[in-house]
Protein backbone atom coordinates (compact mmCIF):
# COMPACT_ATOMS: atom_id res chain seq x y z
CA UNK A 1 0.00 0.00 0.00
CA UNK A 2 1.47 3.44 -0.82
CA UNK A 3 2.38 6.03 1.34
CA UNK A 4 3.64 9.66 1.57
CA UNK A 5 4.14 12.16 4.16
CA UNK A 6 1.81 14.99 5.42
CA UNK A 7 3.09 18.16 6.57
CA UNK A 8 3.86 17.17 10.11
CA UNK A 9 5.51 13.98 9.28
CA UNK A 10 3.11 11.39 9.96
CA UNK A 11 3.14 8.65 6.98
CA UNK A 12 -0.49 8.36 5.40
CA UNK A 13 -1.26 5.34 2.87
CA UNK A 14 -3.56 5.52 0.18
CA UNK A 15 -4.87 2.63 -2.30
CA UNK A 16 -5.67 2.69 -5.88
CA UNK A 17 -8.58 0.89 -7.32
CA UNK A 18 -9.05 1.07 -10.72
CA UNK A 19 -7.33 2.81 -14.47
CA UNK A 20 -8.31 6.17 -16.61
CA UNK A 21 -8.47 9.65 -14.79
CA UNK A 22 -7.71 9.83 -11.22
CA UNK A 23 -10.93 10.58 -8.23
CA UNK A 24 -9.51 11.40 -5.06
CA UNK A 25 -11.94 9.78 -2.52
CA UNK A 26 -12.23 10.87 1.48
CA UNK A 27 -13.99 8.34 3.59
CA UNK A 28 -16.04 9.10 6.71
CA UNK A 29 -15.59 7.94 10.11
CA UNK A 30 -13.05 9.00 10.62
CA UNK A 31 -12.25 5.66 9.82
CA UNK A 32 -10.08 2.80 7.68
CA UNK A 33 -11.57 3.35 3.38
CA UNK A 34 -11.80 -0.10 3.09
CA UNK A 35 -16.11 0.09 3.93
CA UNK A 36 -16.35 2.08 0.38
CA UNK A 37 -14.86 -1.32 -1.36
CA UNK A 38 -14.74 0.41 -4.85
CA UNK A 39 -18.15 2.45 -5.30
CA UNK A 40 -20.49 0.30 -6.41
CA UNK A 41 -18.14 -0.54 -9.83
CA UNK A 42 -16.76 3.49 -10.28
CA UNK A 43 -13.23 1.93 -10.53
CA UNK A 44 -14.29 0.79 -13.82
CA UNK A 45 -14.61 4.15 -15.09
CA UNK A 46 -11.94 6.13 -13.15
CA UNK A 47 -8.70 5.18 -11.11
CA UNK A 48 -9.95 5.59 -7.67
CA UNK A 49 -7.82 7.14 -4.78
CA UNK A 50 -8.44 5.95 -1.33
CA UNK A 51 -7.03 8.23 1.63
CA UNK A 52 -7.05 6.53 4.90
CA UNK A 53 -7.30 8.95 7.13
CA UNK A 54 -4.67 9.60 10.23
CA UNK A 55 -4.93 7.45 12.50
CA UNK A 56 -7.19 5.02 10.50
CA UNK A 57 -6.29 1.74 8.25
CA UNK A 58 -2.86 2.36 7.48
CA UNK A 59 -1.82 5.45 8.07
CA UNK A 60 0.25 6.01 11.06
CA UNK A 61 -1.23 8.02 14.85
CA UNK A 62 -0.06 10.86 14.65
CA UNK A 63 2.20 12.39 17.74
CA UNK A 64 -0.12 15.39 17.71
CA UNK A 65 -3.27 13.95 18.54
CA UNK A 66 -5.19 17.62 17.89
CA UNK A 67 -4.40 16.90 13.99
CA UNK A 68 -6.99 14.83 13.92
CA UNK A 69 -9.82 17.90 13.70
CA UNK A 70 -11.64 18.37 10.49
CA UNK A 71 -9.79 21.23 9.47
CA UNK A 72 -6.34 20.57 9.78
CA UNK A 73 -7.13 17.29 7.54
CA UNK A 74 -7.83 19.26 4.77
CA UNK A 75 -3.68 19.73 4.82
CA UNK A 76 -3.33 15.93 4.58
CA UNK A 77 -5.62 16.01 0.75
CA UNK A 78 -3.58 19.07 -0.35
CA UNK A 79 -0.10 17.05 0.87
CA UNK A 80 -1.59 13.91 -0.86
CA UNK A 81 -2.30 15.81 -4.04
CA UNK A 82 0.91 17.32 -4.04
CA UNK A 83 2.53 13.64 -4.18
CA UNK A 84 0.34 12.47 -7.11
CA UNK A 85 1.36 15.62 -8.96
CA UNK A 86 -2.16 16.66 -10.09
CA UNK A 87 -2.33 19.76 -11.01
CA UNK A 88 -6.04 19.49 -9.96
CA UNK A 89 -8.33 16.93 -9.06
CA UNK A 90 -11.56 15.50 -8.54
CA UNK A 91 -12.20 14.98 -5.25
CA UNK A 92 -15.17 12.92 -3.74
CA UNK A 93 -16.17 13.02 -0.34
CA UNK A 94 -18.35 10.61 1.79
CA UNK A 95 -20.38 11.19 4.72
CA UNK A 96 -18.37 12.94 7.46
CA UNK A 97 -15.64 13.60 4.75
CA UNK A 98 -17.03 15.91 2.88
CA UNK A 99 -16.96 17.81 5.63
CA UNK A 100 -13.30 17.71 4.73
CA UNK A 101 -13.77 18.12 1.19
CA UNK A 102 -15.87 21.39 1.44
CA UNK A 103 -13.07 22.91 3.38
CA UNK A 104 -10.78 22.20 0.62
CA UNK A 105 -13.14 23.46 -1.82
CA UNK A 106 -13.01 26.55 0.56
CA UNK A 107 -9.44 27.02 0.78
CA UNK A 108 -7.81 25.65 -2.58
CA UNK A 109 -11.03 25.97 -4.71
CA UNK A 110 -8.52 25.97 -8.51
CA UNK A 111 -7.36 22.09 -7.15
CA UNK A 112 -10.52 20.94 -7.98
CA UNK A 113 -11.99 20.03 -11.26
CA UNK A 114 -15.29 18.60 -10.10
CA UNK A 115 -16.49 17.62 -6.87
CA UNK A 116 -18.79 15.10 -6.01
CA UNK A 117 -20.30 15.03 -2.02
CA UNK A 118 -22.10 11.48 -1.42
CA UNK A 119 -24.54 11.29 1.53
CA UNK A 120 -22.71 14.75 2.85
CA UNK A 121 -22.31 15.65 6.70
CA UNK A 122 -23.00 19.09 6.78
CA UNK A 123 -21.45 19.92 10.22
CA UNK A 124 -18.64 22.25 8.09
CA UNK A 125 -21.86 24.65 6.61
CA UNK A 126 -23.52 24.73 9.58
CA UNK A 127 -27.04 22.98 8.45
CA UNK A 128 -28.89 21.21 11.28
CA UNK A 129 -30.94 17.96 10.40
CA UNK A 130 -33.64 17.59 13.04
CA UNK A 131 -35.54 15.22 14.75
CA UNK A 132 -38.43 15.67 12.91
CA UNK A 133 -36.44 15.33 9.66
CA UNK A 134 -34.85 11.68 10.78
CA UNK A 135 -38.70 10.77 12.22
CA UNK A 136 -39.95 11.24 8.59
CA UNK A 137 -37.15 9.19 6.69
CA UNK A 138 -37.59 6.34 9.64
CA UNK A 139 -41.41 6.35 8.72
CA UNK A 140 -40.49 5.33 4.99
CA UNK A 141 -39.65 1.74 7.01
CA UNK A 142 -42.37 0.98 9.02
CA UNK A 143 -42.87 -2.03 7.17
CA UNK A 144 -39.71 -3.70 7.85
CA UNK A 145 -39.94 -6.57 10.95
CA UNK A 146 -37.11 -4.62 12.80
CA UNK A 147 -38.88 -1.00 12.38
CA UNK A 148 -40.20 -1.24 15.50
CA UNK A 149 -37.21 -1.52 18.29
CA UNK A 150 -35.32 0.47 15.43
CA UNK A 151 -37.60 3.33 16.13
CA UNK A 152 -37.89 3.14 19.48
CA UNK A 153 -34.06 3.78 20.04
CA UNK A 154 -34.12 6.36 17.43
CA UNK A 155 -36.71 8.41 19.50
CA UNK A 156 -34.42 7.52 22.29
CA UNK A 157 -30.93 8.96 20.64
CA UNK A 158 -33.11 11.95 19.35
CA UNK A 159 -34.92 13.02 23.08
CA UNK A 160 -31.26 12.24 24.53
CA UNK A 161 -32.34 9.20 26.95
CA UNK A 162 -30.44 6.11 24.95
CA UNK A 163 -27.24 6.11 23.13
CA UNK A 164 -27.60 2.71 21.62
CA UNK A 165 -26.34 3.40 17.67
CA UNK A 166 -26.50 -0.08 17.10
CA UNK A 167 -30.30 -0.48 17.20
CA UNK A 168 -30.52 1.97 14.51
CA UNK A 169 -27.85 0.37 11.99
CA UNK A 170 -31.12 -0.84 9.76
CA UNK A 171 -32.03 2.36 9.09
CA UNK A 172 -28.61 3.85 7.27
CA UNK A 173 -29.20 0.70 4.18
CA UNK A 174 -31.46 0.56 1.66
CA UNK A 175 -31.86 -3.30 2.57
CA UNK A 176 -30.84 -4.98 5.87
CA UNK A 177 -29.77 -8.08 4.88
CA UNK A 178 -26.92 -10.01 5.26
CA UNK A 179 -24.53 -8.10 3.18
CA UNK A 180 -25.67 -5.09 5.04
CA UNK A 181 -24.89 -6.35 7.87
CA UNK A 182 -21.29 -7.93 7.21
CA UNK A 183 -20.87 -3.98 6.10
CA UNK A 184 -21.90 -2.23 8.94
CA UNK A 185 -19.82 -4.36 11.30
CA UNK A 186 -16.41 -3.64 8.85
CA UNK A 187 -17.26 -0.10 8.60
CA UNK A 188 -17.21 0.39 12.19
CA UNK A 189 -14.62 3.40 13.67
CA UNK A 190 -11.74 1.92 15.08
CA UNK A 191 -9.75 4.57 16.69
CA UNK A 192 -12.52 6.33 19.18
CA UNK A 193 -10.07 8.99 19.57
CA UNK A 194 -9.69 9.93 15.77
CA UNK A 195 -13.53 10.47 16.24
CA UNK A 196 -13.88 12.27 19.36
CA UNK A 197 -11.50 15.04 18.05
CA UNK A 198 -12.46 15.33 14.67
CA UNK A 199 -15.24 18.17 15.34
CA UNK A 200 -13.18 19.29 18.41
CA UNK A 201 -13.38 23.06 19.35
CA UNK A 202 -12.54 25.24 15.96
CA UNK A 203 -13.08 22.53 13.35
CA UNK A 204 -15.53 24.11 11.41
CA UNK A 205 -16.15 27.95 10.51
CA UNK A 206 -20.10 27.26 8.63
CA UNK A 207 -20.21 31.39 8.00
CA UNK A 208 -16.65 31.66 6.05
CA UNK A 209 -17.12 28.04 4.27
CA UNK A 210 -20.16 29.24 2.47
CA UNK A 211 -18.80 32.44 1.88
CA UNK A 212 -16.16 30.59 -0.19
CA UNK A 213 -18.26 27.99 -1.63
CA UNK A 214 -20.68 30.81 -2.95
CA UNK A 215 -17.44 32.21 -4.73
CA UNK A 216 -16.87 27.93 -5.87
CA UNK A 217 -16.78 27.73 -9.66
CA UNK A 218 -16.48 23.55 -10.11
CA UNK A 219 -19.69 21.54 -10.86
CA UNK A 220 -20.69 19.73 -7.53
CA UNK A 221 -22.72 16.49 -7.38
CA UNK A 222 -24.65 16.34 -4.07
CA UNK A 223 -25.99 12.36 -4.20
CA UNK A 224 -28.58 12.26 -1.46
CA UNK A 225 -29.89 8.27 -0.65
CA UNK A 226 -34.32 8.52 -0.26
CA UNK A 227 -34.10 6.64 2.93
CA UNK A 228 -31.18 8.37 4.78
CA UNK A 229 -31.82 9.52 8.27
CA UNK A 230 -28.33 10.69 8.56
CA UNK A 231 -28.30 12.95 5.01
CA UNK A 232 -31.83 13.45 4.63
CA UNK A 233 -32.52 14.45 1.02
CA UNK A 234 -33.91 17.79 2.47
CA UNK A 235 -31.12 18.89 4.14
CA UNK A 236 -28.66 17.32 1.12
CA UNK A 237 -30.76 19.86 -0.97
CA UNK A 238 -29.97 22.96 0.98
CA UNK A 239 -26.32 22.31 0.84
CA UNK A 240 -26.58 21.57 -2.66
CA UNK A 241 -27.86 25.36 -2.83
CA UNK A 242 -24.36 27.07 -1.23
CA UNK A 243 -22.94 26.38 -5.01
CA UNK A 244 -23.15 28.14 -7.67
CA UNK A 245 -22.99 25.06 -9.87
CA UNK A 246 -24.94 22.11 -7.65
CA UNK A 247 -26.89 18.74 -9.39
CA UNK A 248 -28.87 17.37 -6.76
CA UNK A 249 -29.37 13.77 -7.09
CA UNK A 250 -31.70 11.92 -4.57
CA UNK A 251 -31.17 7.70 -5.43
CA UNK A 252 -34.14 5.60 -4.83
CA UNK A 253 -34.65 3.19 -2.44
CA UNK A 254 -30.84 4.33 -0.80
CA UNK A 255 -29.88 4.92 2.73
CA UNK A 256 -26.36 6.40 3.82
CA UNK A 257 -23.92 3.97 1.31
CA UNK A 258 -25.90 4.18 -2.19
CA UNK A 259 -23.54 2.16 -3.86
CA UNK A 260 -24.34 -0.78 -1.86
CA UNK A 261 -27.87 -0.15 -2.32
CA UNK A 262 -27.88 -0.23 -6.31
CA UNK A 263 -24.47 -0.25 -7.12
CA UNK A 264 -25.39 -0.36 -11.18
CA UNK A 265 -27.15 3.16 -10.30
CA UNK A 266 -24.99 5.05 -7.85
CA UNK A 267 -21.51 4.03 -10.46
CA UNK A 268 -23.67 5.15 -13.79
CA UNK A 269 -24.95 8.39 -12.20
CA UNK A 270 -21.40 9.13 -10.27
CA UNK A 271 -19.45 8.14 -13.54
CA UNK A 272 -21.92 10.29 -15.67
CA UNK A 273 -21.12 13.64 -13.61
CA UNK A 274 -17.43 13.10 -12.80
CA UNK A 275 -16.92 12.90 -16.94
Amino acid sequence: MPTFSAPDGTRLAYRVNGEGDPVVCIPGGPTDSTYLGDLGGLSMHRRLIFLDLRGTGRSAIPEDTSSYRCDRLVDDVEALREHLGLPRMDLLGHSAGTNIAVQYAARYPKNIGNLALITPGSAAVGITITGEMRRERAQLRKAEPWFPAAFAALEAITEGTGSDWEAIAPFFCGRWDAAAKKHQAAGRPSNKEAVALFAAEGAFDPEATRAALAAFRAPVLLLAGELDLNSPPQSVAEFAGLFPDASLVVQPGAGHYPWLDDAGRFAATTAAFLG
